[in-house]
């Protein structure tokens, strides 16, 4: 008997605890979502304001290896864990979004009513800060130049609170978009990868904070997010720009294409378009060849008009052929007059090909300008090395310098105007060091950076920069 009653106690102690159990849980689930076509794990936890970790914990089949989110499935939805319990019952979604939309609105307003142009500035940088791979390390040293504008700003007192995360490429983003100093920033540097994009998106909306895309990342985010600047332009943004400014500039010149014969090319796409516009405008050119003997080669250009030179490949070994056949013809022919027109890419041969370019008037459209020479790239240099104990990678353009050129920018910016703070000509006067910046709306999205420059090698052997 007493073996029966052990056992009959045991089960209503069982019963017992797996009544309370599932009490509380019912109390922690506010309603059931089901899912529709196309919903994604991020878009539902936004959808009901929380973070993927409290969707997942309320729903511990959806961590196990291999799990697909299907149509139809029926997934429990808790409350947030920062926010207060309440018995209303959370079953369609225009009630749930109705809610976000308030708690977002409040945040937002919040940030509004202060005034940035009164406290320091709170500053976050989400890159891979690492020293695993080369993206870690290039960021690293775009941090430091962050830091470096921070220091000069503070002698026009402009104090900055810095807050640094490691945003790897395989780490979890939304560990880091959690924290509160995160939340409580006003603007953010990053990032690096397009696939933390999404997420970092939707959170520097709800968190009315402006957010800063420095390099190459695909961020479809930007045509609606009206929070986000991006500094990086595409090719087909650049090539349109350098054909506008192609076409005012040499308007009076006579151009002559030359073929490099090189298959590893994407030049082609610029110099076809080019010529498109030319054909567009009546504007007579001519088409030569690097394999062109000395009398075809020299038929292409005018006596008459002064010429501009383009080739279809940015390559070094190309290009020395084709000053090598330029030269001989002025040998022959003094008289020409011959302006180069080049790309990016030339900056990284000036040491092989300057004197050709003072020679020849070479004008090169760039998204940036490092000029080892001056004043304020030597100033820059000395201080990473006596701050960091070392010198900036060989690279173009110098991540430092960047860093340092898009941190005094926007830190400048937002502690002079505030929010208002777009990145439009003319707010203020910021003599870049390496890389300009100038914003325009992209759409009802977000801002894109325009700027770009003519790095021009005078006859005179001087390097000027042509800001456009």
């Amino acid at each position: 008997m007493m073996s029966v009653f052990r056992y009959f106690m045991l089960f209503v102690m069982l019963f017992i605890t797996v009544g309370i159990v599932s009490a509380q849980e019912s109390e922690s689930i506010r309603g059931l979502h089901k899912v529709k076509r196309k919903e994604t794990i991020f878009g539902i936890s936004r959808m009901y304001d929380l973070t993927i970790d409290e969707l997942l914990n309320a729903n511990p089949e959806m961590k196990e290896p291999g799990y697909e989110l299907k149509k139809g499935t029926e997934l429990r939805i808790p409350f947030p864990s920062n926010a207060v319990k309440t018995t209303q019952s959370v079953q369609t979604e225009p009630a749930v979004q109705q809610n976000q939309t308030a708690n977002t609105s409040q945040i937002a307003s919040a940030k509004k009513s202060d005034d940035l142009t009164k406290r320091p500035i709170r500053l976050g940088v989400m890159l891979p800060l690492h020293d695993i791979n080369g993206d870690g390390k290039r960021m690293v040293e775009y941090y430091r130049g962050i830091l470096m504008a921070c220091d000069s700003l503070k002698s026009l007192g402009i104090s900055v609170d810095v807050y640094a995360w490691n945003a790897s490429e395989d780490g979890d983003i939304h560990q880091i978009m959690d924290k509160k100093e995160a939340q409580n920033c006003d603007i953010i540097f990053g990032p690096l990868y397009s696939k933390q994009m999404e997420a970092m998106s939707f959170f520097v909306d709800r968190h009315d904070i402006q957010l800063v895309i420095p390099f190459s990342i695909n961020a479809p985010q930007l045509t609606t997010n009206r929070h986000i600047f991006q500094v990086w332009q595409s090719p087909n943004d650049q090539n349109e720009a350098v054909i506008t400014q192609f076409l005012n500039r040499f308007k009076d010149y006579h151009p002559v294409f030359i073929d490099c014969n090189d298959s590893t090319s994407t030049k082609g796409v610029f110099t076809a378009s080019l010529r498109r516009q030319l054909d567009q405008r009546n504007i007579k050119y001519s088409l030569t060849n690097l394999r062109s003997g000395e009398e075809n080669f020299a038929k292409a250009f005018s006596r008459t008009q002064p010429n501009v030179v383009i080739l279809n490949s940015s390559r070094s070994p190309e290009l020395g052929v084709a000053f090598s056949k330029i030269n001989g013809l002025k040998a022959v022919n003094p008289e020409l007059d011959m302006t180069m027109f080049g790309y990016t890419e030339w900056l990284m041969y000036t040491r092989t090909h300057l004197e050709n370019f003072y020679k020849y008037n070479a004008f090169i459209p760039s998204v940036f300008h490092y000029n080892p020479l001056s004043t304020a790239t030597q100033r820059l240099q000395q201080k990473y090395r006596w701050n960091f104990h070392a010198d900036m990678q060989n690279a173009l353009p110098r991540f430092a310098i960047t860093g340092f050129d898009h941190a005094y920018f926007f830190i400048r910016g937002l502690h002079k105007y505030g929010r208002t703070f777009n990145g439009a000509a003319g707010m203020f006067g910021y003599p870049p060091v390496q890389t300009p910046l100038e914003f325009e709306r992209y759409g009802n999205g977000g801002l894109r950076n325009k700027a770009m420059l003519f790095v021009h090698y005078t006859p005179e052997h001087r390097v000027e920069t042509i800001k456009f």
